[in-house]
């Protein structure tokens, strides 16, 4: 049975989908800039979930949002719009800037080995169906307005910031003066007016007036369009928790009655960077792009992702990249080289594997697993390499298609001289041969019998 961590229960709990099909919705980008390794690790997640869901036979139908309007820089109801600010800073459309960073973001999550949505939505292709959401809540009471926007007021309902547990009480005690005309310091914007309209590059016509449509109101609208008023799955990063995916609960269970709106909410813990957040103003800032051009594998990055749980945080700096590197290297080398032979039975090690990821997605014990299977003695190297590719269906590391590296000749006749000095033990000529390899860009690895050879990256 998979058991997967409910952020709504606090608890795993076995999975059961509502329809034979998995409905299920994941946040997508705010397409205005490059995603970094930070965002990278939501998406890796939800690749393995979506590898997990069907590795368990399950179908699904899983939708993608790409928000290109609406998304203030504050994250709430403050601040630029962001693709607007970015479009005036590049001296473009407001669509080219998001077809651009679009593309550049499915060029990356395809060097990742992710999956594909099956559905991507964009917000600006859904305008009518956010103001007929609106005009629901509106007439069921929940939304009043101000000079700059309509508002749902969050007051109307008792169980509001029930995934974050917030103490709402607390919150507006708190109120703060730039609450200005919100009733309630947790209110959200449904709709926000145009200060000049005609000014902006993205507003559109309303029965409220001319302007644009909230954040958090696209996810309930498109999810709703694609999946019905109650889904399954609903998954995001941990920072959605306390705003956007709270107010998404709040507007959706108001228009369409339906409680628990998603039965299972799941978040990944941040990508930290010297115990903090990754970020620009922190530093370990990096696009997959960047990573490339310092010479990793954008997979070198995935498998770091892998050896840790989704629900922990992951430390990131280029010495724990460059150490994920060096095993996945060392992965791939035993993969390729494994021999012909045939012994054991590999049942037990696929009930162990599927007993890890059913575990709430337990990568980091699946991958030890893996690698206890290549080191042992017990299994030949048929069985070890079906192994592989089954776990790999799972894991994501492309290992079907992994390639011997061609080394130079000129590279293989130096290696096999110093292999014959190494054997005759005179140490000097073998030290001097194997740091011309190195400079060379390439390293020798003495290993039982013989040498490996792969280059330094």
């Amino acid at each position: 049975m998979l058991k997967l961590y409910n952020t709504l229960t606090r608890k795993k709990e076995n999975f059961k989908p509502i329809k034979s099909t998995v409905g299920w919705y994941s946040c997508g980008p705010t397409i205005y800039s490059y995603q970094h390794i930070g965002n990278m690790r939501a998406y890796i997640f939800n690749d393995i979930l979506k590898r997990v869901l069907l590795y368990n036979k399950f179908k699904i139908k899983h939708v993608m949002n790409y928000t290109d309007v609406g998304h203030l820089t504050s994250d709430e109801d403050t601040g630029e719009d962001k693709v607007e600010k970015a479009a005036k800073k590049e001296g473009k459309t407001a669509k080219q800037v998001t077809n651009y960073y679009a593309k550049v973001f499915e060029k990356d999550i395809k060097k990742l080995n992710i999956i594909k949505p099956d559905i991507i939505c964009k917000a600006t292709e859904h305008i009518k169906e956010q103001i007929e959401l609106i005009k629901i809540l509106e007439k069921k009471g929940f939304t009043y307005k101000t000079s700059d926007g309509i508002y749902f007021n969050t007051s109307k309902l008792k169980d509001y910031g029930k995934l974050a547990k917030l103490n709402v009480e607390e919150l507006q005690e708190g109120k703060r003066i730039d609450v200005k005309e919100k009733k309630n310091k947790t209110d959200f914007a449904l709709w926000k007016f145009s200060e000049k309209p005609g000014v902006r590059q993205q507003e559109w016509k309303s029965p409220w007036g001319v302007g644009y449509p909230g954040w958090h109101l696209e996810c309930s609208a498109m999810s709703s369009k694609c999946l019905g008023k109650q889904f399954d799955i609903h998954t995001g990063g941990k920072e959605h928790i306390p705003v956007h995916h709270t107010n998404e609960i709040a507007q959706s269970e108001s228009a369409f009655g339906k409680k628990p709106w998603v039965k299972y909410w799941m978040h990944t813990e941040w990508l930290n960077y010297k115990g903090e957040k990754i970020s620009k103003s922190k530093g370990g800032l990096y696009t997959i792009s960047e990573l490339e051009k310092k010479g990793f594998n954008p997979l070198d990055f995935r498998y770091l992702n892998l050896t840790t749980h989704y629900k922990k945080g992951l430390n990131f700096d280029l010495d724990s990249l460059k150490s994920a590197r060096n095993s996945f290297e060392r992965l791939k080398n035993i993969f390729l080289n494994l021999k012909k032979d045939s012994k054991g039975n590999i049942n037990n090690y696929k009930k162990k594997f599927l007993e890890s990821i059913n575990d709430d997605l337990n990568t980091s014990q699946a991958l030890a697993l893996l690698w206890n299977i290549l080191r042992s003695n017990k299994l030949g190297g048929k069985e070890k390499y079906s192994l592989a590719l089954e776990f790999d269906k799972v894991l994501g590391l492309d290992l079907k298609n992994t390639k011997k590296e061609k080394i130079p000749k000129e590279i293989t006749k130096l290696a096999e001289e110093r292999e014959k000095y190494r054997k005759e033990k005179n140490w000097k000529k073998s030290d001097e041969l194997r740091d011309k390899i190195k400079k060379k860009g390439y390293l020798m690895e003495d290993i039982e019998k013989g040498y490996n050879i792969k280059k330094d990256l």
